[in-house]
């Protein structure tokens, strides 16, 4: 806003300093020429206090970005690590499951296999 309103007055004392100068150096009073020199330096001073407040917006944008690039690399960090948990996890339930699985076939075998690691194959039974 402060931007827009800058150029405004810019552009109005630009209109009257055209209206000083297009006056014939021969018709111009003192008067007229101390007008010209002070809306020169008053369109100095907005071309300056414009040109701060750019260089500020500049400085916030770039900082901002920079703000950006660090908050973008923590949390590609912390999902990094929320991934490698996660794997960790799914490698460690996986290990568990294997040895379930490699136990699994001695709770199912048959009575008759059973009773053959039980007894040997002198079993009356058998």
């Amino acid at each position: 806003m402060d931007d827009f309103q800058l150029c405004r007055e810019i552009t109005q004392l630009k209109t009257q300093l055209q209206a000083l100068v297009s006056i014939p150096e021969k018709e111009k009073n003192g008067e007229n020429r101390k007008r010209e020199e002070e809306l020169l330096q008053q369109i100095h001073k907005l071309v300056e206090t414009r040109d701060f407040l750019v260089d500020d917006v500049e400085f916030e944008r770039l900082r901002e970005k920079e703000e950006d690039k660090e908050m973008a690399e923590f949390l590609q960090s912390k999902l990094s690590q929320s991934f490698l948990k996660k794997a960790v996890l799914r490698k460690e339930n996986t290990k568990v499951g294997s040895t379930q699985q490699t136990s699994g076939p001695f709770v199912t075998r048959t009575g008759l296999t059973l009773l053959k690691n039980c007894c040997g194959l002198t079993c009356s039974i058998m």
